[in-house]
């Protein structure tokens, strides 16, 4: 069977999740760090062969277009003669694609943490974990099926609650675990009724028939509607909701900064090719239904996948701790591809949108695992998280300043670092779309040049006669050695040819760079860090005076323009007072009131009559006479009245 070995690719991480999760506390910590590090070695490698044979030897059908591949497709639950639920694995460039990105990241965090979490209680717990989230995810992404796709998406928010609660003696990492969970599962309750309504009409989960671009349900599906919508437009709106809340945009953008209470490599992990992406791999896999059924729902996606991009590259330039401008480094890029998406067609170069977004997906993944274990191994060093107590760093942590240097220039999109081919697909989609969104994208990275060279100066520069209580060192081989292959991979993943690769429809289209757009992207990344450069490249008073000019607009980015605050307000004030408490007081005093005078009634007839059950013979039997003449009395009076006529 073709691809047979791919099966292995899905179930050692859960074999591994279960030998070091009931085994591990028997293992050294080594042992089993090493173990779940050699069965990811392991994946990785079938992964690449998987991506290897697909891209390049027998992945294209007689027209010259990718087709998906079913290695393993068997029923699991049947409800309907046309609806069941089955279970198995699909390859087509998206999935195959992420397969790459979710095992060579995964890998880097497995070495990595080999040193990082050296020592720490909890060691074996920790790799069972990312064993589990590394299955989690890879099982979503292989999914034949919308629903098989839920239960792995489930298990994802399971997989990143242990991860973020896995300090558990820290009241705010068990807050922040909380805080993900209950968020993600908000979302995820209105994308469990999109796929309901969904499958209501097309009586299938199946993606090959829900993706089909002759779907016969979508005139149904079209033709119902609620309150003007139609049916289908409800579900796919639905079903974005429930990827903008694991994807973290706006309103559901709450939790990931909080998520950051985890351990640093989970960090990276959970940032750089497993739950935050979802939201973007959910969008692409139902693209053709977006796009030719609900257009008005893909447009909306690109309006709040900008907006969103915006403001969190706002919000990252007024933070301090360096993983919580990371993490709304990580909105702000997720944003971008959600942006790509909704401004994109179908069909060769229409579907620019679609293909720009998965590449900054791929490229994204590598810059951003490093940013995050580059910020561990500072964070190592420097035992801060606090940009205020780091400075002066270069000297101290060349390799870390190095390869954080090349991931701040990859972000920034400057030429020919990897950031800057697939953001400057993306703008130029966006560009030919609508110049209101290609206006907030382009914003975007002057902001994000700006954020991230304030952070890389910040930490190697600014204050260069820092005094340290402990003196800063490079961290060892298993940390360090990570960070080299993804600043290498951050360097040159941009030049695979992705066109050629993961296009709308499977067929290879040529891609080329827009010059104005290209130049004046390298124009605002560069003004961005020379920006950055004059404010935080030496300690000076230029960014009190500017934030003392700017006041209202610092405080309210410091304090995420006060999202948390209202939440607070709406799931307070509102849910729990004014619905909640009435709801219970209404519980309270009506439904258990009535129940509870049900109860008394019944015992109280139950104290007047219990006698009837006394025993005695005597008693019974005059029961049984005085029945038996009120029953004659009866007899006889019909029978007279029945004369009497």
């Amino acid at each position: 069977m073709p691809y047979s070995y791919t099966l292995l690719i899905i179930v050692l991480p859960a074999i591994m999740f279960l030998i070091l999760g009931l085994l591990g506390g028997k293992m050294k910590p080594i042992v089993a760090g090493v173990l779940g590090t050699l069965s990811l070695a392991v994946m990785t490698v079938l992964s690449y062969m998987t991506g290897y044979e697909y891209f390049f030897k027998v992945g294209r059908g007689a027209s010259g277009a990718f087709e998906s591949v079913m290695p393993y497709h068997f029923e699991w639950l049947r409800f309907t003669e046309h609806l069941h639920i089955d279970l198995g694995i699909m390859l087509d460039p998206i999935s195959v694609m992420m397969l790459v990105v979710i095992t060579t990241v995964s890998l880097m965090v497995h070495i990595y943490s080999l040193g990082y979490m050296k020592g720490e209680r909890g060691f074996q717990r920790y790799y069972s974990f990312l064993s589990l989230f590394t299955f989690s995810m890879l099982g979503l992404v292989v999914a034949t099926n919308i629903f098989q796709m839920y239960i792995f998406w489930e298990l994802v928010g399971v997989s990143s609650f242990s991860l973020i609660s896995f300090y558990y003696t820290k009241p705010s990492a068990v807050a922040a675990s909380k805080k993900a969970f209950i968020v993600t599962r908000f979302a995820d309750l209105f994308f469990l009724i999109g796929i309901l309504v969904l499958s209501f009409y097309s009586k299938t989960f199946d993606f090959a028939t829900l993706t089909s671009l002759d779907a016969p349900f979508l005139g149904s599906a079209l033709g119902a509607s609620f309150l003007g919508i139609s049916a289908l437009s409800w579900a796919m709106m639905f079903i974005f909701i429930g990827g903008a809340g694991k994807s973290a945009m706006m309103p559901f953008h709450i939790w990931l900064p909080d998520a950051m209470e985890g351990p640093t490599p989970a960090s990276a992990l959970i940032h750089a090719a497993t739950m935050v992406v979802a939201g973007v791999f959910l969008v692409a896999r139902l693209f053709p239904i977006y796009v030719f059924g609900t257009p008005e729902v893909l447009t909306i996606i690109g309006y709040i996948g900008a907006i969103t991009s915006v403001y969190a590259a706002i919000v990252a330039c007024a933070q301090t701790d360096i993983k919580r401008v990371l993490a709304f480094s990580t909105i702000s890029q997720i944003a971008y591809m959600i942006t790509s998406l909704g401004v994109s067609s179908y069909g060769g170069h229409d579907g620019l949108g679609y293909m720009a977004s998965m590449f900054h997906l791929f490229t994204h993944a590598f810059f951003k695992a490093l940013l995050f274990l580059g910020a561990g191994a500072i964070i190592h060093a420097v035992h801060s998280n606090e940009m205020d107590d780091m400075g002066g760093l270069w000297k101290k942590l060349p390799i870390t300043h190095i390869t954080f240097l090349i991931a701040c220039l990859a972000i920034a999109g400057i030429f020919p670092f990897s950031g800057f081919w697939s953001k400057d697909e993306i703008l130029a989609a966006a560009f030919h779309h609508d110049k209101f969104l290609f206006a907030c994208l382009f914003i975007g990275a002057g902001l994000t040049a700006f954020y991230m060279f304030r952070l890389y100066y910040r930490i190697f520069w600014n204050d260069t006669h820092k005094h340290y209580h402990h003196e800063p060192h490079e961290a060892e081989a298993s940390m360090t050695i990570p960070l080299i292959i993804l600043g290498v991979l951050s360097v040159f993943s941009g030049f695979v040819p992705f066109s050629e690769l993961i296009t709308t429809d499977g067929k290879p289209f040529e891609a080329h760079l827009v010059m104005p757009i290209a130049l004046s992207s390298i124009a605002v990344a560069i003004l961005g860090i020379g920006i950055a450069t004059v404010m935080y490249y030496k300690k000076t008073s230029i960014p009190d005076r500017f934030v003392s000019k700017v006041n209202w607009l610092y405080k309210g980015a410091s304090h995420r323009f006060y999202f948390d605050e209202m939440w607070l307000f709406v799931t307070r004030k509102i849910i729990f007072n004014g619905i909640s408490k009435p709801i219970a007081w209404f519980d309270r005093h009506v439904v258990d009131a009535f129940m509870n005078a049900l109860a008394f009634v019944t015992n109280s007839a139950s104290d007047k009559i219990k006698g009837f059950q006394s025993g005695r013979i005597q008693q019974y039997a005059l029961a049984y006479l005085i029945g038996a003449l009120v029953f004659v009395a009866i007899f006889a009076f019909c029978l007279v009245c029945y004369i009497c006529q």
